[in-house]
């Protein structure tokens, strides 16, 4: 075996790639999930009676809505088809690269997603557009930092932390 597989690690390159990709397919089955069942829920709206009573706006954020959910749905699926596509190929790498930017997208459309269905459920069951528009916002603030934000400060802090370890000349610094 070779190092090639990251820092830390005593793995090949195609090991290294199956493990990302095992990786991958937990990370995507928890949103993949819950993003097919919200948008099961969403399609079963627009054949309830209230709805032919819903405003002009609520009908177009319902609709964007379903489109959102369509878009997450579609894109946390799409790792599956890339993989039976590139199996026997020889291009997990290639593949891991892909389903990686299709799981982003995937992410940030279940945001969008849940932040509109949320406006929407809001607006219809308190009438209050404006407590509406504050509570969805903040739930996609809360996303974006937990989902975004907060990643990229550990990771930034864990960099520094691993640059003075290895400018002390520690070998393998403080995890903590």
């Amino acid at each position: 075996m070779n190092d090639d597989g990251g820092p830390g690690r005593d793995e090949t390159p195609q090991e290294r790639a199956d493990r990302l990709w095992t990786d991958m397919l937990q990370e995507v089955r928890v949103c993949q999930t819950g993003a097919q069942i919200l948008f099961g829920f969403l399609i079963g709206v627009a054949f309830t009676p209230r709805f032919a009573a819903l405003p002009a706006f609520d009908t177009n954020l319902y609709t964007a809505t379903v489109v959102l959910g369509a878009v997450a749905t579609g894109a946390l699926v799409a790792p599956v088809a890339f993989h039976r596509l590139f199996a026997g190929h020889d291009m997990k790498p290639e593949l891991i690269h892909v389903a990686g930017r299709l799981i982003a997208t995937g992410l940030v459309t279940l945001a969008l997603t849940i932040a509109a269905a949320l406006l929407l459920l809001l607006r219809t069951a308190t009438g209050n557009p404006t407590a509406s528009w504050i509570i969805s916002a903040a739930v996609l603030l809360w996303f974006t930092t937990t989902w975004l934000v907060l990643p990229q400060v550990v990771l930034r802090r864990t960099a520094a932390r691993q640059a003075a370890a290895r400018g002390r000349g520690e070998v393998g610094g403080d995890p903590r």
